[in-house]
């Protein structure tokens, strides 16, 4: 892998007054954002060997500490712009130079969770996903992570991940995600799969993976949102009634059916639910974030992972109108929540 001549930080020479020397020695050479796919056999839990292929994306300073940043089972490998890959990333807000996830500082590597393209057609566990993260640094000659950040389904990933290689990671950040998917929601996301399996029977895949994307949606945000947002009174005609949140569906489902094939939808929602990880696994020093309005990830489980686990953790508690979405939404709050768990993790 080659690197760029170019010094930290790469956006702005006069900037460097500004920095702290510790964050990023300026004689540092700046990583180009660099994009790979790894071909690999895998043994995966469920559905036996398999040839797979993961694709990653990493970018940050040569030689810093590397951090994994894995997202819900719609986040891909695109974390954040750069100079190379302009486009911007699904955590814009968190990863970036001087942000609470700092390339000047670290490394950060993100993959496209197995299955996201739809061609593998088997049962997916989270742990699949830790060993192909696993086997994506060991080709880029990576021994150890400084810290793992998951947000939802990264966040079981990542418990996987501190469960099956502990060795290779010195701290685990879990936001909205935990060590099980909680029954009732499980049933929730079975009537999801199942709409779109109907939808494929009946010749209407579309319009049932909007309707499971809709369906979804109700439980990751709040009660309170949704009463902000969509109380108006319908248009009542005499034939039918239309609703303001209608208007809400018809606006998202089709951008989701646009990018997320049925079957990397149905593999990875089963797989959601395919979540077992022994708390008393765990010995890595962790971070969890729970969310008091959070439908899909109820606090009560994130008390009960963070009794259970061997390591030192810590869990943070915020309230949000935006329930299971708040790592995107609040911004500022999960900002500090990054930046103080990964100074500890940077000191220590």
């Amino acid at each position: 892998m080659s690197f760029s001549p170019a010094s930290c930080p790469a956006h702005d020479p006069a900037s460097l007054a500004a920095i702290d020397p510790s964050t990023c020695c300026p004689t540092t050479p700046v990583l180009p954002a660099t994009r790979g796919v790894l071909d690999l056999t895998l043994a995966m839990r469920h559905a036996g060997i398999r040839r797979v292929q993961v694709a990653w994306e990493m970018q940050g300073c040569a030689g810093s500490p590397a951090v994994v940043v894995q997202g819900g089972i719609s986040a891909h490998r695109h974390v954040a712009s750069s100079e190379h890959f302009s486009e911007p990333g699904w955590w814009q807000a968190q990863v970036g130079p001087q942000r609470a996830i700092d390339t000047l500082r670290h490394r950060v590597l993100a993959i496209d969770w197995l299955g996201a393209d739809g061609s593998l057609d088997a049962c997916i566990d989270p742990a699949d996903q830790a060993d192909a993260i696993a086997a994506v640094l060991d080709h880029l000659g990576i021994g150890r992570l400084r810290a793992y950040v998951g947000a939802s389904y990264g966040a079981m990933v990542g418990l996987q991940f501190a469960a099956r290689h502990p060795a290779r990671l010195g701290r685990l950040i879990a936001i909205s995600g935990a060590h099980r998917s909680h029954p009732q929601v499980t049933a929730l996301r079975v009537i999801q799969r199942r709409i779109v399996a109907l939808g494929r029977s009946e010749g209407g895949v579309r319009e049932a993976l909007a309707l499971a994307r809709a369906l979804a949606v109700i439980g990751y945000r709040s009660d309170r949102e949704f009463e902000q947002r969509f109380a108006a009174a319908p248009q009542v005609e005499p034939a039918q009634a239309r609703f303001v949140v209608e208007d809400y569906f018809d606006a998202i489902g089709p951008k989701f059916v646009a990018r997320f094939c049925p079957t990397a939808y149905l593999r990875l929602s089963e797989s959601i639910d395919l979540q077992d990880v022994d708390p008393s696994s765990i010995s890595v020093a962790t971070d969890l974030v729970a969310v008091r309005e959070d439908q899909i990830v109820p606090e009560a489980d994130l008390f009960t992972l963070a009794e259970g686990l061997r390591g030192r953790s810590r869990l943070h508690r915020i309230e949000s109108l935006y329930g299971h979405d708040a790592f995107l939404k609040e911004e500022s709050r999960i900002g500090a929540i990054l930046t103080e768990a990964l100074t500890r993790s940077d000191a220590a």
